[in-house]
């Protein structure tokens, strides 16, 4: 009976090594998918870091940035095409604070002052991960600006926005979006050029109006990039009027006597007048009410088009650029 009473007790005690062995194999096993499962979530691919190349020279960028605030006009335009609301940016030249083209996809952005003077301290605020400037308009402030967040600055803002353009969406980290954007706009070109055919081969004038000042445009502007795509050429008297500086092809403040070498097959003609600003518009009708521009041949045929001075020539971003497209196509094949 002993000897049957210990084999009872050996395999008792045998039985519950044997389960404590197994509970704590079991909480082993679970604390151990613990420890990879955190492990697995802080192991996430470090962020790509690239460098971009610039005006004001090299500047690396980690990740896509996602706090932007851009300081030229152009450039938001840029950022809203590509999907990207910025969160600073500096205020329309018209528009109260944004031109009305694009017044409703900018309702939560903050004002970051304008072009010509941009306010630091707000663009601190918004602890940007991304600035993009231009050298032209801000190159005195760049050292600041970078020492809040990376800096892309483009060259200039003349006609050619598309070169700004691609730089803007490489800094983005948007090469791709950036691509179809302009190759949308390039096959609205070609789509334009073959619906109005010979309708394009008319000569062409611009005149601006600003506050006691009057301007004829010309290939090196915002509306003459396009109009070169298109194939439609300045009138020769314009042409005549840039003969004395080759070298600079962007505008010509001009006199009335200028008035006759105006003509043209078809006259583009807008004018530059901030809220409350009525000078501009004074210049306008003192202008398109002299004789010599009432006996313009272009005016007399009805040729001479009033037309946006933001989607025409302000604004220069990839936006206007395709509602000036939708201008001249009513224009041109009407």
């Amino acid at each position: 009976m002993q000897s049957t009473y210990k084999k009872s007790s050996l395999s008792l005690f045998l039985l519950g090594l044997t389960m404590l062995l197994l509970a704590a194999c079991g909480n082993n096993t679970e604390e151990n998918t613990e420890t990879e499962g955190t492990t697995g979530s802080n192991d996430a691919p470090a962020e790509e870091t690239y460098t971009i190349e610039h005006a004001m020279g090299n500047t690396e960028i980690t990740g896509t940035p996602q706090k932007v605030v851009i300081l030229t006009n152009e450039g938001t335009e840029a950022l809203l095409s590509m999907g990207v609301t910025p969160v600073g940016a500096v205020q329309s030249w018209l528009g109260e604070p944004w031109y009305d083209h694009i017044s409703s996809d900018m309702k939560d952005v903050e004002v970051v002052g304008t072009e010509s003077e941009v306010n630091i301290e707000a663009i601190a605020a918004l602890k940007p991960d991304l600035i993009i400037g231009n050298k032209m308009r801000q190159e005195k402030i760049y050292d600041k600006l970078s020492a809040i967040a990376p800096t892309v600055f483009s060259e200039t803002l003349r006609g050619d926005w598309q070169e700004n353009f691609k730089l803007y969406a490489k800094a983005l980290n948007h090469e791709e979006e950036g691509q179809k954007v302009i190759d949308d706009f390039e096959a609205r070109i070609t789509e334009l050029k073959e619906t109005a055919g010979d309708k394009l081969n008319q000569e062409v004038s611009v005149v601006r109006f600003m506050a006691g000042l009057t301007r004829v445009y010309y290939t090196d502007t915002f509306s003459g990039v396009i109009f070169d795509k298109l194939g439609l050429k300045h009138s020769s008297s314009v042409q005549e009027l840039f003969a004395d500086n080759p070298d600079d092809l962007f505008v010509r403040e001009v006199g009335k006597e200028v008035i006759p070498q105006m003509d043209a097959d078809i006259l583009f003609y807008f004018t530059y007048a901030p809220p409350g600003d009525t000078e501009a518009t004074k210049t306008e009708e003192e202008w398109t009410n002299d004789p010599l521009w009432k006996n313009l041949d272009v005016v007399k045929a009805e040729k001479a088009y009033k037309v946006d001075d933001a989607i025409w020539n302000t604004a220069g971003g990839v936006i206007a650029a395709n509602k000036l497209l939708d201008d001249l196509e009513k224009i041109i094949t009407e």
